[in-house]
This record gives C-alpha cells, sequence and structure tokens, in this order.
C-alpha cells in the first residue's frame, strides 16, 4: 500500500520528528483495505454526521453542507445558503422517523434542511454572535445554541428563552443532563441550567449551580452515563462529575514526565509544552473515557477511576478525534494526517522510553480546590496496560478533522485537504460483488 494515496507531503526531517510508530504494509487487524475519494468541498472540512444508517453530511469552511450516501459514496443533496463557514452541525428529529439538519455558520445565522430535498426550511439571521455549538433535546423538543449567549429554541425555530454574554470566550459545548439540565461550558466552568416550564406555558432558563474545578480553559465535554459527565481542560485537567448533585466525584491531571539523560533514578517533573498536555477530545463507552491529551492518548476506567491504558506519542502531532470501539479497541486521528487503530494490551516489562507518564492528582497551589494524592509515576501504576497500534489509515494529505464509523458499512473521515474519504472492508466488498455478479449471471441464465 502507498503510504500517500492522495496528494503529496514531504517527510518531516528527523529533528522535527517525534519518536516514530510505524506499522507496516502488513496489517491483519485493519479490515480497511479499500477506499473511496469523496470530491465536491472546496475548503477544509471539519465536521461529519449521521443522518441515518445509509446517509451522512459533511460541512466545512466553504459554507456547504453536502449529503452523501455511505453505501456507494454518491454525493445525494448539496446544501447552500450560509455565506461563510459552518461552525456547529446537528441532527434533528422531526416525527415519522424523518430527520432534518440543523446548521450555524460564521455570518451569524442558523438553518433548518431538509436533507431529502436539499431545501433551507427555516433560517435565522442576524444573530448577536456566531454559534459554536449545537444541542437537540428530544425529550423537550427544544434545541440550544451557543455563542455569546445561550438560547433555547422549539423546533419552529421560535426563540422561547435565552442568556446573555457567557464571558469573552463565549460558550464552549453543551451535554445534556438528567431532570431537564444542561452543562454549559464557559471558559474554565461549568454553568448547570434546568429547563423548566411555566404556569403560563413559557420556557424559563434558570441557573442552579457552577463548577469552578477547572484551572485553565475547558476544551471537551461529554456524557459518560447517566449518573457521570466528564470535561477536559487545555492544562490536562480530566475531572468527572455527578450529574445529580454536580459534584466532583474524580480529578486526573495529565502530565507528561520526560525522561533523565543521567543514569539517576530521580524522575523530575518537566514543563510541558500547553500543546502537549492539552485535552482536545473525550470520548467515552460509559465505562472507559478515552482522551485525547497533545499527540498522545490515554484511557481511564470510570468505575475504578484509574488509568487503564495510555500511549504517549500516538501520532506525530496533536490528535483531534478519538473513538472507542469496544473496551479493548479505539480509533484516532490527528493533524499529521493518519487515522489509526488501537488495541489495549499487556504493558510489556521493558516500558517504551518516551512513554513515561505522570497520572495522578495535582492541584497547582489554589487553596480553594481540593489537594490530590501524593503523584505516581506511571509504571509505579497497578495493571496499567499499553495502546497496541493495529492499524494506520493513510489517505488524506492534510490534518484529519475528524471521523464517522458505520460499523461494517465503512469508515468516513474528513480534512483540510478538502477531501473525504469512505474507507471500505476489502472483504466485505469482494464478497457483495461476487454475490452482485452470481446473482446477475442467474438473470442471464433465466433469460
Amino acid at each position: 500500500m502507498l503510504r500517500w494515496i492522495l496528494g503529496g507531503r514531504e517527510a518531516q526531517s528527523s529533528v522535527e520528528k517525534s519518536p516514530v510508530l510505524c506499522i507496516g504494509e502488513e496489517q491483519p487487524k485493519n479490515c480497511f483495505t479499500e477506499l473511496q475519494v469523496l470530491k465536491g468541498h472546496f475548503d477544509i472540512v471539519r465536521f461529519l454526521v449521521q443522518i441515518d444508517d445509509f446517509r451522512f453530511a459533511s460541512a466545512g469552511d466553504d459554507g456547504l453542507v453536502l449529503v452523501w450516501s455511505v453505501e456507494t459514496g454518491e454525493r445525494l443533496q448539496e446544501l447552500r445558503g450560509h455565506s461563510q463557514q459552518i461552525t456547529a452541525i446537528s441532527t434533528v428529529s422531526c416525527g415519522d422517523g424523518f430527520t432534518s439538519l440543523i446548521t450555524a455558520s460564521s455570518d451569524r445565522s442558523l438553518s433548518l434542511w431538509d436533507p431529502d430535498t436539499g431545501n433551507r426550511v427555516q433560517t435565522i439571521s442576524d444573530l448577536q454572535s456566531s454559534v459554536k455549538c449545537l444541542l437537540v433535546l428530544e425529550r423537550l423538543s427544544v434545541w440550544l445554541s451557543g455563542g455569546e449567549e445561550l438560547c433555547v429554541w422549539d423546533k419552529d425555530f421560535q426563540l422561547l428563552c435565552h442568556r446573555q454574554k457567557h464571558s469573552d470566550t463565549g460558550i464552549a459545548a453543551l451535554v445534556e443532563l438528567p431532570k431537564n439540565c444542561v452543562a454549559v461550558a464557559v471558559d474554565k466552568e461549568i454553568v448547570i441550567y434546568r429547563l423548566t416550564v411555566s404556569s403560563d406555558s413559557s420556557m424559563l432558563l434558570d441557573e442552579v449551580t457552577r463548577c469552578s474545578d477547572h484551572h485553565d480553559q475547558i476544551r471537551a465535554l461529554i456524557n459518560v452515563n447517566d449518573r457521570t459527565f466528564a470535561s477536559g481542560s487545555h492544562a490536562g485537567e480530566l475531572i468527572l462529575w455527578d450529574s445529580a448533585n454536580f459534584r466532583n466525584v474524580a480529578y486526573e491531571h495529565i502530565l507528561w514526565e520526560e525522561s533523565q539523560p543521567s543514569s539517576q533514578t530521580e524522575i523530575r517533573l518537566a514543563a510541558p509544552k500547553p500543546s502537549e498536555m492539552s485535552i482536545q477530545h473525550l470520548t467515552s463507552n460509559g465505562r472507559l473515557i478515552l482522551a485525547a491529551v497533545g499527540s498522545g492518548l490515554y484511557v481511564y476506567d470510570v468505575v475504578t477511576k484509574a488509568v487503564v491504558a495510555y500511549r504517549r506519542a500516538a501520532h506525530d502531532s496533536n490528535v483531534l478525534h478519538t473513538m472507542l470501539l469496544s473496551d479493548g479497541e479505539l480509533m484516532s486521528c490527528s493533524e499529521d494526517g493518519s487515522v489509526r487503530m488501537w488495541e489495549i494490551q499487556d504493558l510489556p516489562l521493558a516500558a517504551e522510553p518516551a512513554s513515561a507518564g505522570f497520572f495522578g492528582m495535582w492541584t497547582f497551589g489554589r487553596s480553594s480546590k481540593q489537594p490530590g494524592p501524593q503523584s505516581k509515576k506511571v509504571l509505579e501504576i497497578p495493571n496499567l496496560r499499553t495502546l497496541e497500534l493495529t492499524g494506520d489509515l493513510i489517505g488524506h494529505s492534510g490534518a484529519v478533522q475528524m471521523f464517522l464509523s458505520f460499523r461494517e458499512k465503512g469508515l468516513v473521515t474528513c480534512s483540510t485537504d478538502h477531501l473525504l474519504i469512505l474507507w471500505k472492508d476489502g472483504e466485505r466488498q469482494s464478497r457483495l460483488r461476487s454475490q452482485a455478479l452470481f446473482q446477475k449471471l442467474e438473470e442471464n441464465g433465466g433469460l
């Protein structure tokens, strides 16, 4: 297999490279041996969203939203209307199995689209600021938009209520919580709101509390399960929160240690660059949390509140998106243009020299924060495992922004190279082609 299938990237110098992982051309655990290039965008493609079992939409900096078939790679619809880049996209159920798309743009507008016809059904223009994130609450038949203000809308695009300016940085992320609550990431805080219906049937957005345990800007916010949600910061802080009382139930600060050139056994805590410790993305399957920390990956067990596996240099550049395929398998993509598949395996006795890390609770001396136990070296943590590279999908010539899995139907990736790639299981595709050929032969024989 060619290392670069599309475009060209000049090799980095050895000085610029971090420790390189190489799996070789033979990848028996990597089923994605066929690919299809999808063209249609004219700028960076940042977002992918699944519409149903057969279709997905892509959006990015060209302001276009394109609807595709995951089975054939055919472009089904082209949604035009935004004059600037798309900043957020989400699906919303409209009943009877019909799904619409909501998009937000830097042109300070929101749009509702019919992905079947490509028509723009509703639009809201002249917002106070561009929207950074969207959250659909199907149970309440409303959706929220977050930017400099937090707004609640009904499915007819009517504004129900809103909260004014949220700091200079604005709202970074939104997640739904039990009992009609919503967690809103604003700079270093998580603000909890509750949605209620007043006696005159109007919607109210009441602030419940503020969670202020982070020391730096919150970059990721996710639901873990019905009892827990999690947040990650630019300073490498991972915090687990109780979804009922909004208390901090676990605090993990991820800082990488670097080995000493001397023969001394003492390991000092290095001062990493901000990008090396920033949590860029979080994902969870309810039991495990996978954190993208700089160019590394970090797996945390919610039940035992312990690190279970890590890989410091999982990619050559920052990891942008992750996914847990199962309790033992995961996937990540990076600014280096690669998409990688991983398997959690037992840590070898001689650990990788560049992957020593620091996991444990840590505070920055702020008196209002609870102090954690004394820090531990990675190799002293019992039952710690590593992430073994099992697949390396290299086809993009720019940073891979995210990916979307359709399980056996395939995997979709999008990139700064303006392209999407539809990765397919080669053996499955071969079987499907054989079945189609035999069926055609039978039909011709019956004539």
